[in-house]
């Protein structure tokens, strides 16, 4: 299982990365012989999806659980990302690796992952299968045997993976401690994996209590993109997810917004592993979910402009220009129900030292904040966001993510469709004017992450 960290350095899944940065103008039309994405509802409240795509004879099979991190009980850190795992066992009607072993017959490939507000479960594989996976997702929604000797094992696993993941990666502690920093009212400050001392006393009761709570169609989503048709979707669906009952109606999903930050925050991390320092510094913004009207979108913007690649402010003057660093960078994590987080990193090259990487990154910062932005490199942000889109087309399993995941923080497919011409919309005093609001460096978290300091002899 893949465990997602909605985070812009963090490992999660590449096909969300970019979050709606992959959308496309009049996005809702299949590439190829493809049709317009439909929507409709079954009986007992599960939203589906369907993106016709005609180019090959394979499909896309996504359903996503409106249910994250962020949602679970404080005290029970872990538990959605545990019960992910524990989707793979077995049920009252197919036993432990039958769903798996039924993928690889068919030359299929699944997999799942975790995160803040969302858990999503997949699989790929020809169209004929797919109401066999249908059947499947619909028997485990309801039908999973929970045992003693089921949760143990599978808790064991779970917690090995904290270690590996974790644990072995100074990085991941760090991101970890600027998280619990920056978010001090947000749940988000909470890993996704959960704390260690947390996932051990997970239990047979909690995973029952999450699972009935839930997972059931009502708070889930069907996405189906590929050599489909909406008709044919319905159908299986209807036979399929349309037979489960609906869960208990659950009360809106709403985050706790955070406090006025006004203060700076470091967090500094040494570690012997450490060979090449680096830095990062965060703020809390608005997601898509939490903007006023085009802030979202100009945030989108600033952060392809300042350090989305290799055309970008930071990596032509630090890296190409004054050579003094080998990686500069920023990102913004849109796709979140609540506010979010705006992040630079930077980490230096050859005689160059991390102070001066970090004081060039602010310089940039600076430079927008006084200066804005040419409308001839906005333009080209734009272009880049648009032109990326191709590859998102390109790929049925992008298109099925960013339906997903814009569904599940709280979005519509209108959302995703008119999403490129709020990106072209935006101007660069839109621009200006939010690095100005949010970027404040004497409101930020600084995370530093540095070699073990040499032992005094």
């Amino acid at each position: 299982m893949i465990l997602g960290f909605l985070r812009a350095k963090g490992p999660l899944p590449a096909v969300l990365a970019l979050g709606l940065a992959w959308a496309a103008p009049a996005l809702a039309e299949a590439p190829g012989k493809g049709g317009v994405a439909s929507s409709f509802t079954l009986d007992n409240g599960m939203q589906v999806v369907v993106i016709p795509d005609h180019r090959a004879p394979v499909v896309t099979h996504m359903v996503w659980y409106k249910v994250g991190s962020a949602d679970e009980v404080p005290g029970k850190s872990g538990i959605a990302h545990f019960f992910e795992h524990l989707m793979f066992k077995g049920t009252t009607n197919h036993k432990s690796g039958e769903f798996d072993q039924k993928v690889a017959e068919i030359g299929g490939n699944e997999n799942a992952f975790t995160t803040y507000d969302y858990t999503a479960y997949h699989q790929t594989v020809p169209p004929s299968a797919l109401e066999t996976m249908m059947s499947f997702e619909a028997d485990r929604m309801r039908n999973l045997v929970l045992t003693d000797d089921v949760i143990g094992p599978e808790r064991d696993v779970v917690l090995e993976e904290r270690r590996s993941r974790i644990e072995n990666s100074p990085g991941s502690l760090l991101d970890e401690e600027v998280d619990a920093t920056l978010y001090q009212n947000e749940p988000y400050r909470t890993p996704v994996i959960g704390w260690m001392h947390e996932i051990e006393q997970l239990n047979r009761t909690d995973a029952i209590a999450f699972y009935n709570q839930y997972y059931a169609p009502n708070n889930a989503i069907l996405v189906v993109a590929g050599d489909v048709e909406p008709e044919t979707v319905k159908a299986l669906a209807e036979k399929t997810y349309g037979k489960v009952a609906r869960g208990p109606d659950l009360p809106p999903r709403v985050r706790p917004m955070e406090p006025t930050h006004d203060t700076k925050r470091t967090v500094e991390l040494r570690d012997e592993r450490v060979t090449v320092p680096s830095f990062s510094k965060a703020w809390v913004v608005p997601s898509y979910q939490t903007a006023k009207d085009g802030e979202a979108e100009a945030l989108d913007l600033l952060s392809e402009i300042l350090g989305g690649g290799t055309l970008s402010r930071l990596n032509q003057s630090l890296v190409v220009e004054q050579g003094i660093a080998s990686s500069a960078g920023a990102g913004f994590e849109g796709m979140m129900l609540g506010e979010t987080s705006f992040t630079v990193y930077g980490a230096p090259r050859g005689e160059a030292d991390l102070q001066q990487v970090e004081a060039a990154v602010d310089a940039e910062i600076r430079r927008i904040i006084k200066d804005g932005v040419t409308a001839e490199e906005l333009e080209k942000a734009k272009d880049r966001f648009v032109r990326s889109t191709i590859f998102a087309r390109d790929n049925q399993a992008s298109m099925a993510n960013i339906y997903g995941a814009t569904l599940a923080t709280g979005g519509t497919v209108a959302d995703v469709e008119q999403w490129p011409d709020r990106i072209r919309a935006v101007t660069a005093d839109q621009i200006k004017a939010v690095a100005a609001k949010y970027l404040n460096p004497d409101h930020s978290v600084a995370g530093y992450l540095l070699p073990a300091k040499p032992v005094e002899k």
